[in-house]
């Protein structure tokens, strides 16, 4: 849309709407400040929500012989509070909060590379929060931990794993997207002239945090999936009674949930920086070097998962190897605390709330590296593993380690994000709250940790020496947390009921955000940039050299239209997501096996009704979505590349789809040469598996040739090279399908582990060629309808760029199932 006369923040936010109206706004708003906030609320509930069970186990463990949270209702707790925190407070504030809000502000852009698939990401990850929440509505929420170790999360006593792993699986969708439109951005969005080394730090932070992302979530998706598909179908690379090793689903866990440590402290350090820099009044101490290291972290983290499993029995040689990798990821983790300490030392410290925060940060992440680096250690690792030294050790480096930073963001960028400052005094008694609760709660854990007692026990016996002194101290230390957050809440209430009063630049930033006002406007600036950045700092440098803004007038930007089609298609999945998790297509269970429908329970079979019903709902809001233009009138993008928004949006998504698959792949290879996986007598044929591959590389020069004649206006033989496309893809599903029915009642793949990697991989294969056959049609849906033109050329290129990516994998296929 145009913007019309745009009105100032401060009359803007002041304006009085109702509930309604601000939902309805949020539900369609393309806007990346909206969808940031959005993330941070969300976010800042989980946060509560967890610490409320936190404080729930702690009041639990404060004496021996407790009654208050007892057996499955303690592990239920105990699940919640780890899995709430981890994947919607500490991943979502730093990388998709801070991040949506303040990135396109750091590049000088109006918005995201893809603002509508980042409206979709908000809401999938919200949607998965409420997914998890109905499970207490429906059996009760999973009590297998956060890790939902096998067998204990396939146990036919368990209720709610399977609603956990497609909340897991929903949100990573979410997550997937976000990190592959950051990267898109970066890539191709900054301002003209600011090149990839004079991005502020916090930028190179979410980038490397995105990247990270990418490469390893599929590592959890595996472990999930694989897990779901043992609960609805009998489907398994774990089950140890048909030769499968349970061990493989922690390697799957940990390919990710390692690297998952430095999601939630990459873009902390940015943020980290960002104070440093901002509060000592000088540049950030060896940038480059710092941008090395973030990037050094992002390589290292992949080759350490394996260290939380040294007491699980795999070779000492592997033990070794990933002990010294444990050990040499501490080096750019040391690197970055030095450059936030050289950045401090010999400024002009300004000593606000956020500097306390920093300074807070560095000191407890310092120690809980070094507690880190410990359990590096493979003999000290046999003697505490699975004890509390761990959680106190885990909390130490998450919970007054980064969340101290994510506090940190808050204070610091609250003018920036409201026009008004936070309350110092509150800040300071909510600073010293936290810090003094942190070391109280998880100081005497170490000690209980040494003194041997086990994580995850509900109580402990009396009289075991100081163990209930220790645990009574720590949960005296929870409740002052407690106390913290209530004040940090009150503080955030009572500031937005305070008149606007901060300016554009309140705390006398270098960064381009400080250039706009406080709030920002929609359209972020009303002015050009110089094209010219010496550093990282543009403010300091311009105002050095005399440069100057260019005013810009508001009526001559355009934004993208919002939509409410994203949301629908996000609820869509919400409802696909209630069906998968409480019903499915068939009335099996792994305690009973196979039986009729009509036998299930009533909830059974009412989710069962909303998985068909969520079909319908998704599609629509999808090709309503799709037959939307981005803008309401012709605008010309701006691009870094001469690849556009979509073509880079999806490269980088690929990367994570490559990932899913090259982890599954990696485990059944490992199978197969293990000799746990044992080919059956009769396998798949071989000539329908070459008939299949000759029909999918056929469709890719189909496509091929169809975007090709789309982009130079053949919109007829375009048009009918995807419709061929969608039919040779059709023919593929068909002979898939008879293929899958034939080889399913030859064996019982609850029997036959390779058949079982043949179904799962194969089967995981074409639910893509499904989703990239979508993906087509989406296209030949809007040049059919006439929704494309020269600046809208919808979204045939990440659709065949997609395609492509699922022939490939085909190919692969074939010759690890069909030829070897």
């Amino acid at each position: 849309m145009t913007v019309q006369h745009a009105p100032s923040p401060q009359q803007s936010y002041a304006e009085k709407r109702g509930p309604l109206e601000v939902l309805k706004d949020y539900m369609m708003t393309t806007d990346h400040k909206k969808i940031g906030l959005l993330y941070i609320i969300v976010s800042i509930f989980s946060f509560g929500l967890g610490g409320l069970l936190a404080v729930a186990i702690r009041l639990q463990l404060a004496l021996p012989d407790q009654g208050f949270l007892v057996g499955n209702l303690y592990n239920q707790v105990l699940t919640l509070h780890a899995a709430i925190m981890i994947f919607f407070f500490l991943i979502p504030i730093g990388l998709f909060g801070f991040g949506n809000y303040f990135l396109p502000l750091q590049l000088g852009v109006r918005d995201v590379a893809l603002p509508r698939v980042n409206t979709f990401a908000v809401w999938l990850f919200i949607f998965s929060l409420v997914l998890v929440v109905t499970g207490l509505a429906n059996g009760g929420a999973p009590s297998v931990g956060w890790t939902f170790y096998y067998p204990l999360s396939v146990d036919a006593n368990q209720t709610g794993v399977a609603v956990l792993m497609v909340a897991v699986i929903l949100n990573g969708i979410g997550s997937l997207l976000g990190s592959a439109n950051f990267a898109a951005t970066i890539v191709n969005m900054r301002a003209p002239g600011m090149s990839l080394w004079k991005m502020p730090i916090f930028c190179w932070s979410i980038f490397a945090t995105s990247i990270l992302q990418l490469l390893s979530l599929g590592g959890l998706t595996a472990a999930a999936l694989v897990t779901y598909l043992e609960l609805k179908m009998g489907l398994s690379m774990f089950n140890p009674g048909i030769n499968g090793v349970p061990v493989l689903m922690q390697q799957f866990f940990w390919f990710y949930s390692h690297p998952a440590v430095y999601v939630m402290l990459l873009p902390y350090l940015g943020i980290g920086a960002e104070i440093a820099s901002t509060m000592s009044r000088k540049p950030l101490f060896g940038y480059r070097v710092m941008v090395y290291s973030i990037l050094g972290i992002v390589l290292v983290s992949l080759l350490v998962w394996l260290h939380h499993m040294f007491a699980v029995g795999v070779p000492e040689a592997w033990q070794i190897a990933f002990m010294v990798a444990t050990l040499v990821v501490a080096v750019p983790t040391g690197v970055k605390i030095f450059n936030l300490i050289g950045t401090l030392w010999g400024g002009r410290i300004i000593m606000k709330t956020p500097t306390y925060w920093l300074l807070g940060f560095l000191f407890n992440f310092l120690i809980g590296g070094i507690t880190g680096v410990s359990l590096g250690m493979i003999p000290f690792d046999y003697q505490v593993t699975m004890s509390y030294y761990v959680v106190a050790h885990f909390h130490n480096v998450m919970m007054f380690g980064t969340a101290f930073l994510a506090m940190g963001g808050i204070y610091y960028w609250w003018p920036k994000m409201t026009g008004r400052f936070l309350d110092e005094k509150l800040g300071m008694w909510q600073f010293w709250f936290f810090m003094i609760g942190s070391w109280m709660t998880f100081l005497p854990q170490y000690i209980l940790g040494l003194l041997g007692m086990p994580r995850r026990y509900y109580t402990y016996p009396a009289g075991n020496f100081a163990w209930t002194e220790l645990n009574f101290v720590s949960t005296i230390g929870a409740l002052l947390l407690l106390v913290g957050g209530i004040l940090w809440v009150w503080n955030m209430l009572q500031s937005l009921q305070r008149p606007m009063t901060a300016g554009p630049n309140p705390w006398g930033g270098y960064t381009l955000e400080w250039t706009a006002a406080s709030p920002p406007a929609a359209y972020n600036f009303a002015h050009e940039f110089p094209t010219n950045f010496p550093t990282e700092r543009p403010l300091y440098d311009w105002e050095q050299n005399g440069e100057t803004l260019t005013p810009v007038d508001p009526k001559t930007i355009h934004l993208p239209q919002d939509s409410i089609w994203p949301f629908v298609t996000a609820f869509g999945l919400l409802l696909m997501g209630y069906g998968l998790s409480f019903g499915w297509f068939t009335n099996y269970h792994p305690a009973t096996g196979l039986q009729p429908f009509s036998a299930a329970p009533f909830g059974f079979q009412f989710a069962s009704v909303i998985l068909y019903l969520s079909f319908p709902v998704f599609l629509y809001g999808l090709f309503k979505w799709a037959g939307t233009r981005e803008y309401a009138v012709p605008v010309a993008h701006h691009h870094l590349t001469k690849y556009d928004n979509g073509f880079m949006g999806m490269s980088w998504f690929i990367v994570s789809e490559i990932s899913l698959f090259a982890v599954l792949i990696a485990g059944y290879v490992y199978l197969r040469i293990s000799g746990h996986a044992e080919p059956p007598a009769l396998r798949p044929n071989i000539w329908l598996a070459a008939l299949n591959t000759l029909i999918l590389v056929s469709s890719s020069f189909v496509i091929h040739k169809a975007e090709q004649d789309l982009h130079h206006g053949r919109q007829s033989w375009g048009r009918l090279g995807l419709l061929v496309t969608l039919i040779l893809g059709a023919l593929f599903m068909i002979f898939q399908v008879y293929e899958f029915s034939l080889f399913g009642h030859e064996s019982d793949w609850r029997q036959n582990l390779w058949q079982a990697c043949f179904f799962i991989i194969v089967g995981l294969h074409g639910l893509h060629i499904l989703i990239g056959g979508t993906g087509v049609a989406l296209p030949y849906y809007q040049y059919m309808t006439g929704k494309t033109d020269k600046y809208n050329h919808g979204s045939i290129v990440p659709a065949s760029l997609y395609w492509h990516l699922v022939d490939v994998v085909w190919l692969l296929i074939v010759a690890i199932f069909y030829a070897w």
